[in-house]
């Protein structure tokens, strides 16, 4: 058998090289996870445990309930970026350290829902845009993201079958512009965790992913 010549070989390179690009090109590209939304609709959640923790000194703020209003739309092959969003959060009966009364004001609403992973029943994601205002007897703070003036991500799972949405107590939630008697106890720029179980209703609300 005669040797290829040096220009056969270098046909035969470059025409492998394009009919490999020509597979890689026609090769689908990996495509993100679809969501499916049904039962869903406006919705409001309650929550009877919600507390948010200065990670750094252990500071809590304890309110009774809590009330968050919220919607989703019903659709398949969703992206799970603003797959549901938050339209307004109260809450009541806040205390914090030294017994002071708190009241809590939500800010950026509205807040998008977005969706990470599923394994059935529960879907894991994120909470995004969040930022609140605090203020009591000589105690006022705000709360946002890792830099003044930024919106916080939170943790969130939700549920399925409970019909609960859970706020993890993890994210990047931070404290700023602390003033007054919170000082010590709250300081600017301390991490900060916001835990509650929100339950649903009405009940009907399920997130699944292939």
């Amino acid at each position: 058998m005669r040797k290829l010549s040096t220009l056969s070989k270098s046909g035969l390179v470059t025409g492998s090289a394009i009919a490999a690009a020509l597979v890689l090109a026609a090769a689908p590209a990996n495509a993100a996870p679809t969501w499916t939304v049904s039962g869903g609709g406006t919705f409001t959640g309650t929550s009877t445990n919600s507390v948010l923790t200065d990670s750094n000194t252990g500071t809590q703020l304890k309110c009774t309930s809590s009330t968050a209003k919220g919607s989703a739309t019903n659709g398949t092959n969703l992206p799970g970026a603003g797959i549901g969003s938050i339209t307004s959060v109260t809450w009541t009966n806040c205390t914090g350290p030294l017994n002071i009364t708190f009241t809590v004001t939500a800010q950026g609403l509205p807040w998008a829902l977005n969706a990470v992973s599923y394994a059935a029943p529960v879907t894991t994601g994120t909470l995004t845009g969040v930022k609140a205002h605090i203020s009591g007897t000589g105690c006022t703070a705000d709360f946002g993201g890792a830099t003044s003036g930024s919106t916080a991500t939170l943790d969130v799972k939700y549920n399925n079958t409970t019909h609960v949405l859970s706020l993890l107590g993890t994210g990047n939630l931070h404290a700023w512009s602390v003033s007054g008697l919170c000082l010590g106890l709250i300081n600017s720029g301390d991490a900060t965790g916001y835990k509650g179980d929100y339950s649903l209703s009405p009940a009907t609300l399920n997130i699944t992913s292939p």
